[in-house]
Order: structure tokens, then C-alpha cells, then sequence
């Protein structure tokens, strides 16, 4: 199944943070890494008390099943320091982010695919469309169509 991540982080280093998660997605089980997409310098979702985002995206085929690619993706997280907080959008070290799987429509307790607000965020499609500028939601919706509608000004080339 062809699965696109998004990558963000914005602590301890974010080019090395990045760097060590692609590293570690290159050798999860059943999974090869297809593309990268340029690093984008982003400002902060949410709070503004932080530094800017390093954002990437990523693409996959795997074998795995979404929750068990989660949690892959949530151990990875957690190797590299990231601690999950009441606050949303906070500072992190890195976050890793299941954005589409493949034309899967999944809403579990644990994940939402396609994320609940990819729709809403630039830094994620801009690096999504890079290397898949052909990509659309299940229902159809081409992502290049939804980008036009959203602010881009800020996003920069890290």
C-alpha cells in the first residue's frame, strides 16, 4: 500500500531530528521508502511562542497495517524525545504524521486517515504534492485543487 507521512519537527536540532527519523523509517519491517520531498522552514501551527517547523513529507510502501504503521511511527517519535502533552500543536522534537493510506478511510480512537486536518495545513501539502502532485483524497478530491485555497506565503525552502 503506498502511505505518504508528513514530518515536522522544531526541537534539539530539527535537520539531525529529521534526518535520524528518515534513517529509521528506512528500516521498518515490510516497508521501503520511496520518496522524500524537499525541507520546508514553516511557521508554527498553533502557538506562535516557538521556534519555526522543519516540514517534510514522505512516501512509503508497506505492507503493514495503518495501526501497526502507527505505532512504528510512534515509537520512532519517542526514540528521538518526543513527549505528548495536553497542549496541542506545542514544540516537539519531531512529529510523524500518517497523512494518506493509500485510498483507506479509517477513524479509529487511535487514528484518522486522511488526518482529520491535513486539509487545513500547507506545510503538509506542500511537501505531500511535491512528490505526489498527483495525490487525492478517497473521495476524489485533488490535493493541488485544496492547496490553491490555502495560504502559502510563509512556507520557505529550509
Amino acid at each position: 500500500m503506498r502511505v505518504w507521512l508528513a514530518l515536522g519537527s522544531n526541537l534539539a536540532d530539527p535537520l539531525a531530528q529529521v534526518d535520524a527519523a528518515l534513517n529509521a523509517l528506512r528500516t521498518l519491517p515490510h516497508t521501503e521508502l520511496i520518496a522524500v520531498s524537499a525541507f520546508y522552514r514553516t511557521p508554527p501551527y498553533g502557538p506562535q511562542d516557538q521556534p519555526d517547523y522543519l516540514n517534510a513529507a514522505v512516501e512509503l510502501e508497506t505492507a503493514l497495517a495503518p495501526e501497526a504503521l502507527l505505532d512504528h511511527t510512534q515509537r520512532i517519535e519517542l526514540e528521538q524525545g518526543r513527549v505528548r502533552k495536553e497542549e496541542r500543536w506545542g514544540a516537539r522534537t519531531l512529529d510523524l504524521d500518517i497523512m494518506l493510506f493509500g485510498q483507506l478511510t479509517l477513524n479509529t480512537p487511535r487514528l484518522t486517515v486522511p488526518h482529520y486536518d491535513m486539509l487545513n495545513r500547507a506545510f503538509m501539502l506542500v511537501p505531500l504534492l511535491e512528490i505526489a502532485p498527483q495525490a487525492t483524497l478517497p473521495d476524489g478530491t485533488p490535493l493541488n485543487h485544496v492547496l490553491t485555497q490555502l495560504d502559502c506565503s510563509a512556507i520557505q525552502r529550509w
